[in-house]
């Protein structure tokens, strides 16, 4: 099959597939709406179509049914219901699978038979037999009590992964028939404690030496494999059998990483860590793979190549002619060429924000419907654009935040009626233009933070002093949610409590050359806030120096460029002052450790835009001005304060380039 036809269809099948699912979402919200109707069997048809036609039987096959369930469905002859509802969006599920697997091997391998038999019965049955049907997924995830017993022991297990050396091995264990069960089980845990650590027990130390258990007890122990475990517990005596299981990657992830998940009734919606993996892969977003790119720019770029053609054979002349007047014309020429053809590239790279957020009220939708929440989700601003690296990165980050602002933020429909609001909750994920940024807000009107609940934990794992928790508002507490590691959840939730936590979002945005914040109003809600640059990458910079060394100050961060003769000091520190403004003096040789001579009283300040940072910034002398391309750090460099990556210049120098908000 020609790759360029089968990656239009992929392209072409994920944008119905998002159109489908944001159309099912309104005729699920208002079951009278004829327009959603017909979108969605227009959408349905259409994806029908295309499988056939690219020879994907089962695929089709599934859209065939669907498409018939829909037309019921428009026709008024089968009411639109949850129940109905959740078995047509597992539908669309299972086609968004497939595509998947067509885009990455060329063909599909999920059978869609038990799927379409849903569906038919459902046709021949009516709405009601909707509630009756299992998915696979959830066949399967009841097929063995069993199983689920042992998950749920595993995961109440507390373990400290920072005290594990080795690996995390589950032993259950037997003493056999006894007559003194609690002390021949003593004897056996202080003999296993005297070859491996124990991190933990079911059920506690004291029942098991009390003999309060059934037939076996199980120990969590710190070792180097099941196999040396298995062997030493062969020689221990009291053990009459027992079985060994490595449960490192489930254990400690839960108890160390899931730790991450922060409660809003306790500190804050937007904490806590990622949600469970299996959830996550459920409603990711792909990497942007193709734009779309009108034709007049397409003009636009053919038109500018064909000038830097004809600009480099003039070039070419002019130095075999040794004419530097016609050579420096032609550099000038060449300047604005391609300044012009940098700005049309990146036009191009520009992508609408509903590229990645339109997947996002499904999202909620589900998550929502699982946690038994009333939620109203709504997007403002999806045809603000960023550039594709940009709208990629940030998918992820948004959709945690989302999580959290689901799970920990919006209370139940109970709580709120309790708390005197409405039972239907409200998340608002915004997006407006400002200069060269854009901002994205995720705002819900939940329970808010609890910034002394925040403030307590800080001091607890020692994030801040008491003294400096007294000294900050409530802006930089909130604030504090950030630090990697941070967390007061009392419990891991399968929507939002397993994974990275909002220091990944952090670093991600920060990565960007970007900032987050946090505001709240405990009881009123929470918004987290992404300021983001449109384009990447071709940044232009001031150079100044410090020593012997060379930085570079982005243009759009620098409001003024002064002498040192204005600076005072007031209480110690030095200031300037613009505006009845007061600006902090920091001196970039002592902050990055310049060696050497550098102009100490001398020198000159580069004020900063007070909407980036209000500081000035003292270097020994400002040089120019150019564009360079930005590299951001990566590896153990990454997200070095200060820095927000470096540029090679002409010559071949590495500039490190500053970060002003983290300097």
């Amino acid at each position: 099959m020609d790759d360029q036809y089968l990656d239009a269809f992929i392209r072409e099948s994920e944008e119905a597939i998002t159109e489908l699912n944001n159309s099912l979402l309104e005729l699920e919200s208002d079951p009278s709406n004829t327009e959603a109707m017909d979108s969605i069997f227009r959408t349905a048809h259409t994806l029908k179509g295309n499988f056939g036609a690219m020879g994907f039987d089962n695929a089709a096959n599934l859209a065939h049914a669907m498409e018939d369930l829909l037309d019921e469905m428009r026709q008024g002859e089968m009411e639109v219901t949850p129940d109905l509802m959740d078995l047509v969006f597992a539908g669309v599920d299972q086609i968004e699978v497939i595509v998947g697997e067509i885009e990455e091997h060329g063909e599909s391998g999920t059978e869609t038979d038990e799927m379409v038999d849903e569906l038919r019965a459902v046709l021949e049955e009516g709405a009601a037999a909707a509630g009756d049907t299992e998915t696979a997924d959830d066949g399967d995830s009841s097929d063995s009590d069993e199983s689920l017993t042992t998950d749920a022991g595993v995961s109440d297990a507390d373990i400290d992964g920072d005290a594990v050396d080795e690996q995390v091995l589950q032993a259950e264990i037997s003493v056999g028939e006894s007559d003194m069960l609690g002390v021949d089980s003593m004897l056996a845990v202080e003999s296993i404690e005297g070859r491996f650590d124990i991190l933990d027990s079911s059920p506690s130390r004291a029942d098991i030496e009390d003999g309060e258990f059934e037939d076996t007890f199980v120990l969590y122990l710190d070792g180097p494999d099941a196999a040396t475990v298995d062997a030493e517990l062969g020689t221990t005596g009291k053990v009459d059998s027992f079985d060994v299981t490595d449960v490192t990657d489930e254990l400690v992830s839960r108890a160390d990483t899931g730790s991450d998940a922060v409660d809003e009734n306790d500190t804050g919606s937007n904490s806590s860590a990622d949600p469970d993996p299996d959830a996550e892969e459920e409603h990711s977003v792909d990497e942007i793979k193709s734009v779309r790119v009108d034709v007049d720019q397409l003009d636009d770029l053919h038109g500018l190549v064909e000038q830097l053609v004809t600009s480099r054979i003039k070039l070419r002349r002019g130095v075999e002619k040794d004419d530097l007047d016609s050579t420096g014309e032609t550099l000038n020429e060449l300047d604005k060429i391609t300044a012009n053809l940098q700005n049309t590239v990146m036009d191009m790279r520009l992508i609408p924000l509903k590229k990645v957020v339109g997947k996002f009220p499904r999202l909620v939708r589900d998550l929502a419907r699982e946690l038994d929440k009333d939620i109203e989700f709504e997007i403002e601003g999806e045809d603000i654009e960023l550039d594709r690296t940009i709208l990629t990165e940030i998918s992820d980050p948004l959709m945690h935040i989302l999580r959290n602002s689901v799970d920990h933020g919006i209370e139940s429909p109970e709580e709120r009626e309790q708390a005197g609001k409405p039972r239907t909750g409200h998340i608002t994920l915004r997006a407006s233009r400002e200069r060269d940024h854009v901002i994205i807000e995720v705002e819900d009107d939940g329970a808010g933070l609890d910034v002394e609940g925040i403030r307590e934990k800080a001091v607890e794992k020692g994030v801040r002093s008491p003294e400096e928790l007294d000294a900050m508002d409530d802006s930089a507490v909130y604030d504090l949610v950030f630090h990697p590691g941070f967390s007061t959840a009392d419990e891991v939730t399968d929507t939002s409590g397993r994974g990275v936590g909002m220091d990944v979002v952090h670093d991600t945005v920060s990565q960007l050359d970007g900032s987050v914040s946090v505001d709240s109003e405990p009881g009123e809600g929470t918004t987290v806030s992404l300021r983001l640059p449109v384009t990447m990458a071709i940044v232009k910079v001031l150079f100044v120096k410090v020593g012997d060394e060379e930085y570079g100050v982005p243009i759009k961060n620098v409001d003024e460029i002064t002498g040192t003769e204005e600076a005072k000091q007031v209480n110690g520190q030095e200031v300037i002052k613009h505006n009845d403004e007061i600006y902090p003096v920091i001196h970039l040789d002592d902050t990055f450790d310049i060696e050497g001579e550098t102009a100490n009283g001398d020198g000159m300040l580069v004020r900063i835009r007070e909407s980036e940072r209000q500081v000035a910034l003292h270097c020994d002398s400002v040089n120019s001005q150019e564009e360079v391309v930005v590299k951001p750090l990566e590896g153990i460099l990454s997200g070095t304060p200060g820095l927000s990556g470096t540029a090679v210049l002409g010559d071949g120098n590495i500039v490190h380039i500053l970060d002003v908000v983290t300097l």
